[in-house]
C-alpha cells in the first residue's frame, strides 16, 4: 500500500505566455504546422472506397500505396447488416503471419493507429480468431478475439513512436486459427505531447519502460454528451462519464453559457474538441463539506496508465478564487489552481500523470474541496486513460521482390554447382582426417565478466579448446523480445522457481510451445561460466530422462536459458510440500530409476562422460506424468576419457556432497553416485537433506539414518504416508543400493548403471511380493541398512540456510572436516 500522498503542482506564468495570450491570430500560426491528413485509411477485404466522417477509406484489394498481406482472403457477411457502416460489411482474413506495410516521410514519428474488428456473421466465424497484433516492435494485441455481445465494432486505438519511414502492422494467428480485420487507420499523431518522463508519478513501484507504446483505455467527455469521431479533428470518440460516477449525489453537470467561445491556447487544438471544454461536472452545492466526486474505471493491475485530466474553468467569475484537490486512487492528492496554468477565466489546460495500477484492478480519479480555497467547488471537464504497454514483439524480415536477369539466375546455378562439389571434396578429406573427438577436461575456457552491456551476443564468440561453439548453438538462440511475450513482460505471477541463478518463469513461445524460462537475476551465485556450460552440455545430449533445452538468450546482460516445461515441478516438492498428493512407493522408485537413468546416459552414454557436480531433490524435475528428468548442468564438468578424476574447485550442495570430493577436491563420477545416494534416502524418508530445524544429531539425514541403524529403529527415517505399503524386501532392496552409493571410498560405490538394475530390482519386488502388514515389526529390514561408519559432512548450525550450493578454492586435502565447515565462505552459497 502506497502512503498518501499530497502534492501542489505549480507551474510559473513567464512573460512569453501573458504576451501569446492576447494574440489569437499568432496562436492560430503556432498551431497549425500540424495538417491533418488524408492517408492512410484501409478498406480492408474490399476494392472499393468508403467515406466514413470525413475520412476517405481506400479499398486494400486494388491499392498500390501500401503493401497488403499473404496468404488473405475478403469475407463479407452472410446476414444483412442494416444501418451498419459500409466499412465494417467486408472484412480480411490472414491464414498466416502476414502485414501491412505503410512509408512516410519522416524517420521519427509518433503514429496514432487504429484498427477496427466487428466480427460479423461470416464463414468463417469471425468471432472465433484468435490472434496477436503487432507493429514495428511493439506488441499492440496478444490473443485477441472480436467476440462481444454489444453487436458493436470495437476500435483499438495506440500511439507508438518509431525510428524508420516504415510501419509494418502484422498479423499473426494462434496456431489452428486465423486473424482478421475491418479497417485500419495509420497516420502521424498531432502535438499531443504524451510523454511519460514529464508527467508526475504516482506510486514508488512503477518503472518507466525505456521502450513503449500507448493504448487508449478510456477518454471521457466528463459532464456532457457522447462526442462522435465526426465532431473530432482526429475522429476520437468520446464517451460520456455517467455510468463511472460512483457519487451521482455529490456531483451536477456545468455548461459553458457565454456567448464567446472559451479562449483556445496552442497546446489544446487537438488536446480535446470544443465540446469537451465547454461541459463539466462541478461539485452539488447540497453535497457536504467533505464530499468528493469520484469516477472509478477497470483497468489491467499489471501495467502502468498515462493519465491526462483536461481542465477548463467555466463555472468561477474570478481568477484565482477557485482551489480544489484532484484525487488519484485515493492515496494520492493535488491541488489545482487555474491561475497555475492559464492567465484567465475558460482557457483549458491539462495534467498529465504516470500511475502504477493497485492489484485491485480499479483506478479510482476524484475531485474534492480544499481547505485554502475561498470558493467551495471542485470541477473537470475531461479524462483520458491510456495503458504503458512495453511489451515487444519480433519484426519479421521483409523480402522485397527484385529483378533478377535469365544470365543471372544461369550463374548463379553454375556457381553454386561448383560451390556444392568443392564442399563435397572438402568433407572427404575432413572425414579421412578426422580423430577421435575430445572434451575439454577442466574449464570451459576464458569467458568475458557478467553484464557487460553489450546487445552482441557472447556466446557466439565462444571456444571449447580454441574451437568455434557449433553451428547448433546459434540455432537455439531466442530473442528476448520473443521471450517478453512468452512470460507477460517476466510477470511475477508466472514465477514457478526460484534459485542461485534467478528465477524461472512459466512461458508460452509464439509457436504455442509451453516453456520454463531461467532468468539470471544480477550478482546471483552462478555467472556466465555456468550459463554457457549448461548450453553446452544440453546442446550436445538428448535423453528421456534429461531436460532439453529448447534455446537461450544472451542479448545485452540477459543470460536466460529456456527448457520443456515440467508441469508436476520438481522431486522436492513433491516429498516435501504438504499441499500436493504424497508419492506412492511405487511412483518414488520410477521416478529414482529415470533420475538414475538419466545420469547414467551422462556418465557413460554421452561423448565422453559428464559428471553433473550437483544431484539433488531439487534438480530432478517430474513432467504430468511423473516421468523425471534431471536437470540444472550450470556446475557440470566433462569427465576424462579414463577412470580418473577431474582436479577442480568443490561446487556441490551442502548435504549432497561427496565427502571425499570434498577433502580431495578431485572430482569422479562416484561424486554424483554418492549425491544420488542422499536423494535416495530423501525419497524414503520424506526428509530434506539438511534440517536446520530440528535438533543437531537429526540435521544431516545421512548422519541421522547411520545413527537409526545402530540403534536398531531405521524404520524412523520412513516416511509414514507409505510406512505401511512397502515390500519387506523391496525395502531391503533400495536400502541396500543407497548404503552402497554413500560408501566413503568412491571406488567401492556402484555405477550409476549398476544403481539403475538394483532399483529395478526393487520395483519388481514391490510389484511381485505381497505387501508388509502395519503389525509386522520394524526392526526386521534393520540388518539390511548398513551405513558405512565413515566421517561425514558435520551438521550445520541453524544459522545457514538449507540447500545452499558452496564453492571453495582453498586447499582442504589436510583438514577435518569440522574444520573445513570452519572456513566456508557462506557468501558463495547459492
Amino acid at each position: 500500500m502506497e502512503k498518501s500522498q499530497s502534492h501542489r503542482i505549480h507551474i510559473p506564468v513567464y512573460p512569453l505566455l501573458l504576451f501569446l495570450v492576447h494574440f489569437s491570430t499568432l496562436l492560430h500560426l503556432i498551431s497549425s504546422d500540424y495538417v491533418v491528413p488524408d492517408k492512410f485509411f484501409i478498406n480492408c477485404g474490399s476494392n472499393e472506397g468508403v467515406n466514413d466522417n470525413g475520412r476517405n477509406f481506400i479499398g486494400d484489394a486494388n491499392s498500390g500505396s501500401f503493401s497488403t498481406p499473404k496468404s488473405s482472403k475478403t469475407v463479407k457477411p452472410t446476414n444483412q447488416l442494416g444501418n451498419t457502416s459500409a466499412l465494417y460489411q467486408t472484412a480480411r482474413t490472414i491464414q498466416e503471419e502476414s502485414s501491412y506495410g505503410f512509408e512516410f516521410d519522416n524517420v521519427k514519428t509518433t503514429y496514432l493507429v487504429r484498427l477496427h474488428f466487428f466480427a460479423f456473421a461470416s464463414q468463417p466465424n469471425l468471432s472465433t480468431a484468435v490472434f496477436d497484433v503487432s507493429a514495428s516492435g511493439f506488441l499492440l494485441l496478444h490473443n485477441f478475439t472480436a467476440e462481444n455481445s454489444t453487436n458493436l465494432p470495437s476500435i483499438k486505438e495506440f500511439f507508438l513512436t518509431t525510428q524508420t519511414k516504415k510501419l509494418r502492422i502484422n498479423f499473426t494467428p494462434k496456431e489452428s486459427s486465423f486473424a482478421f480485420v475491418n479497417a485500419i487507420e495509420v497516420f502521424p499523431a498531432p502535438p499531443l505531447n504524451f510523454s511519460l518522463d514529464r508527467a508526475h508519478k504516482v506510486g514508488d513501484h512503477y518503472k518507466i519502460p525505456s521502450s513503449s507504446s500507448l493504448q487508449t483505455v478510456y477518454r471521457i467527455n466528463v459532464g456532457g454528451d457522447e462526442i462522435a469521431s465526426g465532431s473530432d479533428t482526429i475522429w476520437r470518440n468520446w464517451k460520456t462519464d455517467d455510468v463511472y460516477l460512483q457519487t451521482k449525489n455529490t456531483a451536477m453537470n456545468s455548461q459553458f453559457y457565454s456567448n464567446k467561445p472559451y479562449y483556445q491556447l496552442p497546446d489544446s487544438m487537438y488536446a480535446a474538441p470544443d465540446l469537451v471544454y465547454q461541459t463539466s461536472k462541478e461539485m452539488n452545492p447540497s453535497a457536504s463539506r467533505g464530499s468528493k466526486i469520484t469516477w472509478s474505471f477497470d483497468v489491467n493491475k499489471t501495467a502502468g496508465h498515462f493519465v491526462r485530466v483536461h481542465f477548463c474553468d467555466i463555472i468561477s467569475v474570478s481568477l484565482n478564487v477557485l482551489v480544489f484537490k484532484l484525487y488519484i486512487n485515493g492515496n494520492f492528492s493535488v491541488e489545482i489552481n487555474s491561475m497555475d496554468y492559464v492567465t484567465q477565466l475558460a482557457a483549458p489546460f491539462t495534467i498529465d500523470f504516470v500511475v502504477h495500477s493497485s492489484d485491485s484492478g480499479v483506478m479510482n480519479i476524484g475531485i474534492g474541496l480544499s481547505n485554502s480555497s475561498s470558493e467551495p467547488n471542485a470541477f473537470l471537464n475531461g479524462l483520458e486513460i491510456l495503458e504503458i504497454m512495453d511489451g515487444t514483439a519480433p519484426v519479421p524480415i521483409e523480402h522485397e521482390p527484385s529483378k533478377i536477369s535469365i544470365p543471372t539466375i544461369v550463374g548463379s546455378a553454375l556457381g553454386g554447382l561448383a560451390l556444392v562439389l568443392v564442399l563435397m571434396m572438402g568433407f572427404f578429406v575432413c572425414y579421412k582426417r578426422r580423430k577421435p573427438k575430445t572434451v575439454e577436461n577442466s574449464s570451459w575456457g576464458h569467458v568475458p565478466t557478467y553484464g557487460g552491456g553489450s546487445s552482441h551476443s557472447r556466446v557466439t564468440e565462444l571456444t571449447i579448446n580454441g574451437s568455434p561453439v557449433p553451428n547448433l548453438i546459434l540455432g537455439l538462440k531466442i530473442s528476448f523480445a520473443e521471450l517478453q511475450l512468452a512470460t507477460k513482460n517476466f510477470n511475477s505471477k508466472l514465477v514457478v522457481g526460484r534459485g542461485g541463478f534467478g528465477q524461472v518463469y512459466k512461458g508460452t513461445l509464439l509457436n504455442g510451445t509451453k516453456v520454463a524460462v531461467k532468468r539470471s537475476a544480477p550478482g546471483s551465485g552462478q555467472g556466465f561460466s555456468e550459463f554457457q556450460t549448461e548450453i553446452m552440455v544440453l546442446s550436445k545430449i538428448r535423453h528421456r530422462h534429461l531436460v532439453s533445452l529448447i534455446g537461450y538468450c544472451d542479448e545485452s546482460s540477459e543470460m536466460i536459458l529456456v527448457y520443456e516445461f515440467m508441469e508436476k515441478g520438481t522431486l522436492r516438492d513433491h516429498l516435501h510440500d504438504p499441499k500436493l498428493p504424497r508419492l506412492t512407493w511405487k511412483q518414488r522408485l520410477e521416478i529414482c530409476i529415470g533420475a538414475a537413468s538419466g545420469l547414467n546416459y551422462l556418465h557413460k552414454g554421452s561423448s565422453g562422460g559428464i559428471i553433473h557436480r550437483d544431484v539433488k531433490s531439487t534438480n530432478i524435475l517430474l513432467d504430468e506424468n511423473h516421468v523425471a528428468k534431471v536437470a540444472d548442468f550450470g556446475l557440470s564438468k566433462s569427465s576424462p576419457l579414463e577412470d580418473t578424476h577431474v582436479s577442480t574447485n568443490v561446487k556441490g550442495t551442502l548435504g549432497y556432497l561427496d565427502p571425499e570430493y570434498f577433502r580431495s577436491q578431485q572430482l569422479t563420477e562416484k561424486s554424483d553416485v554418492y549425491s544420488f545416494g542422499v536423494v535416495l534416502l530423501e525419497v524414503l524418508s520424506a526428509r530434506p537433506a539438511i534440517d536446520t530445524q530440528l535438533p543437531r544429531e537429526q540435521m544431516n539425514l545421512a548422519d541421522w539414518a547411520m545413527k537409526c541403524k545402530k540403534k536398531g529403529v531405521i524404520e524412523e527415517i520412513l516416511d509414514p504416508s507409505i510406512k505401511y505399503n512397502i515390500n519387506l524386501n523391496s525395502l531391503r532392496k533400495f536400502s541396500e543400493t543407497a548404503e552402497k552409493c554413500l560408501q566413503e571410498d568412491g571406488s567401492s560405490r556402484p555405477a550409476m548403471s549398476d544403481v539403475i538394475w538394483d532399483l529395478e530390482y526393487a520395483l519388481q519386488l514391490q510389484q511381485t511380493s505381497g505387501l508388509r502388514e502395519p503389525q509386522e515389526d520394524s526392526t526386521t529390514t534393520a540388518s539390511a541398512f548398513v551405513l558405512p561408519d565413515a566421517r561425514r559432512l558435520p551438521s550445520i548450525g541453524s544459522n545457514y540456510e538449507r540447500d545452499d550450493t558452496i564453492a571453495m578454492s582453498a586447499d582442504f586435502s589436510s583438514l577435518t572436516a569440522g574444520e573445513v565447515f570452519s572456513q566456508l565462505k557462506m557468501d558463495d552459497a547459492r
